[in-house]
């Protein structure tokens, strides 16, 4: 007599998604026999950002060494098949997140295989943006122009396949060759922004992506990764880069940033952190990033540079440099930020003191007035050359 086949599982109380019923699911607690390496860097900082309880997945991430290690680190968490970490139904374009914005944020996780690897020109902050391995982040800065690529709440996607992206890299700079000429990105190197869409500081929590991707540059002379950050991840320091990644510390007034850097680390401690991040081999630079025009706001910027030229070590004013950032804004974010953080919006939105504003990547957004933005670039580089002359402006856009 045959027995009847067992019923399937029963689809999640939120929706119709199926669950993994692989069979190499059954052990993704548990460590891979040949696993990526290294591990993640600030593992157990994660706790504190991160408290992920569903991790939609594409199933080739899932089942991939890496996709396995970083779903055997949430062994709580609901794991949801999904076809494309670009459509996932009740989170991407789901206008009712935005109420529960930091929720999704702190729980929500995915797993995905990147599958364009194009280099893009940049020329700004860095001569390349290269294939980045996530897209999303757990921290929710109020300006964040992110989460408009997918729609409203975006947390952090994982792409397992960082071997592939370091494929594209070495093929890309290796064609490049040499730097035949300094630029204002660097004097030597040509710059990659490893993390364009995402902070990778944070993503070292979860995974071994960022790991993989500074011990891939220590390989090539030609070429240095960039990214840059809000959070403090001292695992980071030990992770040897040899010179060969720089780190932009984004920096603003204090009180700018507890109204406006939702769940970042505090401005002190990432200024404080740079010290150890040269000692451990980096590059340090800084964003001053965005620079928000509101009333007092020179006084605080004055503040925040003598703060860094007070504390800083020589070591980090030595090779230090800074971008100058000032916000660019867009209506449906506004829109956004009305539900889950309107008091954000009183120091953002300036309809009096902004314009639209077409992005490079086709964006309808706003930013200051010709007029107004380059009276506070002059501003503001000003008070740096009276505070903390030997911070060199690399850019001001």
């Amino acid at each position: 007599m045959h027995r009847p086949p067992p019923p399937p599982p029963s689809p999640p109380p939120d929706g119709p998604d199926a669950l993994f019923g692989l069979q190499e699911l059954l052990c993704a607690a548990e460590a891979p026999e040949h696993g990526p390496e290294p591990g993640p860097a600030g593992a157990d900082a994660a706790a504190g950002l991160l408290d992920v309880t569903k991790i939609h997945a594409e199933p080739a991430a899932a089942l991939s060494p890496r996709g396995r290690a970083i779903i055997g680190r949430f062994p709580g968490a609901r794991l949801i098949e999904v076809g494309s970490h670009w459509n996932i139904p009740r989170l991407h374009g789901n206008e009712g997140n935005a109420e529960r914005w930091v929720r999704v944020k702190r729980q929500t996780l995915v797993l995905g295989v990147r599958k364009s690897f194009e280099v893009r020109p940049n020329g700004r902050s860095a001569d390349w943006i290269a294939p980045g391995a996530s897209n999303g982040c757990a921290m929710a800065c109020a300006y964040c122009y992110v989460p408009r690529r997918k729609g409203y709440a975006n947390p952090i996607t994982l792409f397992t396949n960082v071997e592939d992206i370091i494929g594209a890299l070495d093929r890309h700079i290796g064609g490049l060759g040499p730097k035949p000429e300094p630029n204002q990105c660097d004097a030597d190197r040509w710059v990659y922004d490893i993390g364009e869409n995402g902070d990778c500081s944070v993503d070292a929590l979860i995974g071994d992506g960022t790991a993989a991707l500074v011990h891939a540059f220590r390989r090539w002379p030609t070429a240095k990764a960039s990214f840059a950050t809000k959070y403090v991840n001292r695992a980071l320091l030990d992770l040897d880069p040899r010179g060969a990644t720089r780190v932009r510390f984004s920096v603003m007034p204090p009180a700018d940033s507890r109204l406006l850097d939702i769940r970042t680390s505090p401005v002190a401690d990432r200024i404080a952190a740079a010290g150890d991040f040269v000692a451990a081999g980096y590059e340090v630079h800084f964003n001053l990033s965005p620079v928000v025009i509101r009333p007092g706001w020179e006084a605080d910027w004055a503040e925040l540079l003598r703060h860094m030229d007070d504390v800083l070590p020589p070591a980090v004013k030595r090779q230090a440099a800074a971008e100058v950032i000032m916000l660019t804004h867009n209506r449906e974010l506004h829109e956004v930020n009305r539900t889950w953080h309107p008091r954000a919006e009183d120091v953002l939105w300036q309809p009096g003191l902004q314009q639209a504003k077409r992005s490079q990547n086709g964006a309808r957004n706003v930013r200051y007035r010709d007029d107004v933005k380059r009276e506070a670039v002059a501003r503001l580089t000003a008070l740096i050359g009276a505070h903390a002359p030997w911070l060199r402006v690399r850019y001001a856009f």
